[in-house]
């Protein structure tokens, strides 16, 4: 999904089990309708071809985005990723900061507490991927937590099963291993760090305020603003971006 313009490039990061359809209301934000905007599937997610769906980890997503990045010639951009797309945007910062003029970090993993989704992979052990897959959906289907049964619903039209298991183990090593919050802090550019309300008890978010973030909780949502509040995740998404080129 891609729209040339002026300014400074919008770069997209969609979330497990999510699409780059996520944020095509980037459309519709009149504030934004100059920038160029790039967001693409990533390998294994929505209308991707993969020949080896057991090497996708969350370090070769990296990888897929410095190549699309180059294809496109982008130099310099803001990043906006969401929960693997977050991950992989950390990573990506971390990696050559000076590309990066601002992210936003939608539930992106920075701890181990952000796993309650990929540590099913260990939680609730199965042999059979098509199997797993199969009841990682029903179990979030029950969750109460805002759009969770409209994420699961959509989960197998956009991912491959055979996708879960690599890449739900990857983020799980760097999240408990990856030393990610520190990294994150130590990031030299304007950060946001946006949740929905009802995750409002991540342990870390006064550290990430203390520490010069911005935090943005978004109202009636959990993990899944663009589901669950749109609106309102795209004004914030707006507002900080204008905010830090006028920094």
């Amino acid at each position: 999904m891609y729209r040339a313009g002026t300014g400074i490039p919008l770069v997209f990061l969609h979330g497990f089990g999510s699409t780059k359809e996520d944020y095509a209301d980037v459309i519709q934000q009149e504030a934004l309708a100059d920038r160029p905007v790039l967001a693409y599937d990533a390998p294994g997610c929505g209308a991707t071809t993969c020949s080896d769906l057991g090497a996708i980890s969350v370090p070769f997503l990296v990888s897929v985005a410095l190549e699309v990045l180059r294809s496109k010639n982008i130099g310099r951009f803001h990043l906006v990723g969401h929960s693997m797309g977050g991950l992989t945007a950390l990573l990506l910062a971390d990696q050559d900061p000076s590309r990066v003029v601002s992210f936003i970090d939608i539930e992106g993993n920075v701890a181990p507490e952000d796993c309650f989704l990929s540590r099913q992979i260990i939680s609730h052990p199965h042999p059979d991927p098509e199997d797993f897959f199969r009841d990682f959906q029903d179990r979030v289907w029950k969750s109460r937590y805002f759009s969770s049964s409209l994420y699961a619903a959509s989960l197998p039209h956009k991912v491959r099963a055979g996708a879960v298991r690599p890449i739900f183990e990857s983020m799980v090593e760097l999240s408990d291993n990856g030393n990610l919050l520190d990294r994150f802090l130590a990031l030299p550019f304007p950060r946001m760090y946006m949740y929905g309300a009802q995750n409002n008890t991540l342990s870390y978010l006064d550290l990430l305020t203390k520490k010069g973030v911005e935090l943005a909780e978004i109202s009636h949502s959990a993990h899944f603003p663009m589901y669950s509040n749109a609106p309102e995740m795209w004004s914030r998404i707006t507002s900080f971006v204008q905010g830090s080129e006028r920094a």
